[in-house]
């Protein structure tokens, strides 16, 4: 795949995080906090520390997205790549677990189906597998 195509991929990923922090204060100020997921009960504690995650993960995205230039030679951007890489694995195994033990994720009282989390494998594995190829692959 053209890393073109995966800066634009990457660039979309920031659209997703930040459209998650947006869902996530309009979920607490909506009242639909405490919310249970597979038998976690989520409250507007767990707030501050997702949106920091999310934050770290917009940066990595962008970085990876618009300043990122292949083929790699530096060792903090391969570290960087790794990181990212095994964060999208962590993803894509997360979503892949909620596919195989057929579990329901109810967000407010909507059920969320399971195609969105095959969405998510596909779209997460791919994410990850190319950080990774990135991150090793040498230059010409």
């Amino acid at each position: 795949m053209n890393h073109r195509i995966l800066r634009e991929i990457a660039k979309i990923g920031v659209g997703l995080v930040i459209a998650d922090i947006v869902c996530g204060i309009w979920l607490a100020s909506a009242g639909f906090f405490p919310l249970t997921i597979l038998g976690v009960t989520w409250s507007t504690s767990i707030l501050g520390p997702g949106i920091i995650f999310d934050l770290a993960l917009i940066i990595l995205l962008a970085h990876y997205g618009w300043s990122m230039k292949l083929p790699i030679t530096s060792p903090s951007e391969r570290a960087l790549l790794n990181i990212a890489g095994t964060v999208f694995l962590v993803v894509a195994l997360a979503h892949l677990l909620r596919v195989a033990f057929n579990w329901n994720l109810i967000l407010g009282g909507a059920v969320v189906p399971l195609w969105v989390s095959w969405l998510g494998v596909f779209i997460a594995g791919y994410l990850s597998y190319s950080s990774f190829h990135f991150a090793r692959r040498r230059r010409a």
